[in-house]
């Protein structure tokens, strides 16, 4: 439950307050530079939100910049071979926010002529976008009032006002969503959605700079010493770890890759042959399976190296690496596969950890 703490807002006192300061900062102190603040082109917002999800800043302003480089439209972006968007992501992740990037575009160029959706409602009915998305590009490009709350807001409100509920709770959402509603500024709403986000992301940091607060005389967690607890989560994630051993098969100057099709990490990108194992096999192991399982025996094979392994965390698993480059003496078909020249894989997208490897022992 919440902390009754004075402070809680409504139409508080110092709910006015901190909305009041907020802006102030804005105006005055605030610094952070990003090439999509103050964008009101909705296509553009929309973009820059999707790259966003689960991303840094930092990565993303290049991922952007060369989207709308690529893109400058809707339709072109709808119009475009979903491999080369796919490659255009590559290295992101979540590429499942590029699967709902594309057929939101197509759904809006096909079904709207192109024209972005100018309501909230609209806009979070497109595939991909949720009610934060849906509010940022709502009060970015047409200041409708509607507030966002992304990990920075949550932040920021739970500090405020101590407010103890869980983030990721039924009720904690309700509970945020109704806060940051009630805070919302009449007809300041995409300046004041962006110095919110901004507070959190240079002042109200997970360690925060409170002694760089306006409101730090006021903030109830600050005045509680509670400003390292908040905001409380009541969940766990579980980490799933996953051993993938990446066999390149090569036959003169071609290698064997497939896309990869089933609802899993990587969905829609390619790889070249993969055994999945429970734990690290060595390259006997691995001799002996493409034996057991695609009929291709040692003597056929000349092993061109076995890389050390590699680990790439994702935000619930743990991928182990380890890869066996190998050249084949004689033509083999291998089904689902295509045969494709090493001067031609760069035109596919693959995984950020193969595409490395790729890059630097194929390139």
């Amino acid at each position: 439950m919440a902390t009754q703490n004075p402070s809680f807002p409504t139409a508080s006192t110092p709910a006015k307050r901190f909305v009041q300061g907020l802006l102030c900062w804005n105006e005055t102190e605030n610094e952070r530079q990003m090439p999509w603040k103050g964008e009101k082109n909705p296509y553009r917002i929309w973009l820059s939100e999707i790259i966003l999800q689960q991303t840094r800043v930092e990565q993303g302003r290049a991922y952007y910049e060369r989207f709308i480089r690529t893109f400058p439209t809707v339709q072109e972006l709808a119009a475009a071979p979903e491999q080369a968007v796919f490659k255009l992501w590559e290295g992101l992740g979540y590429y499942s926010r590029c699967r709902n990037l594309i057929t939101a575009a197509k759904t809006i160029s096909e079904e709207r002529g192109g024209e972005f959706p100018a309501d909230y409602e609209t806009i979070l009915s497109l595939k991909g976008v949720g009610p934060y998305t849906a509010a940022a590009i709502a009060s970015f490009a047409y200041n409708l009032p509607h507030a966002v709350l992304d990990g920075n807001v949550f932040r920021v409100l739970s500090r405020i006002f101590a407010i103890e509920t869980p983030i990721d709770s039924t009720e904690g959402k309700k509970l945020f969503t109704k806060v940051a509603q009630s805070l919302l500024p009449k007809g300041k709403a995409g300046e004041y959605n962006q110095a919110i986000m901004d507070f959190g992301a240079t002042i109200c940091k997970p360690v925060p700079e409170c002694a760089s607060c306006f409101f730090n005389n006021h903030c109830a967690a600050f005045k509680l010493n509670r400003q390292a607890l908040l905001p409380v989560k009541e969940k766990k994630t579980l980490i799933r770890e996953r051993w993938f051993h990446y066999v390149i098969l090569q036959h003169k100057d071609r290698i064997a890759i497939r896309q990869r099709k089933a609802k899993d990490i990587w969905q829609s990108l390619y790889e070249p042959l993969l055994i999945e194992g429970e734990k690290t096999l060595s390259k006997a192991q691995l001799l002996l399976h493409l034996e057991k399982e695609h009929k291709l025996k040692a003597k056929t094979l000349e092993v061109i190296s076995a890389a050390a392994q590699r680990t790439q965390k994702l935000s619930h698993q743990t991928i182990h690496f380890s890869f066996l480059h190998l050249q084949i003496k004689d033509s083999f078909i291998l089904p689902d596969y295509s045969w494709v020249s090493i001067a031609e894989l760069g035109g596919y997208p693959f995984p950020k950890t193969l595409h490395e490897f790729l890059s630097k022992n194929l390139g």
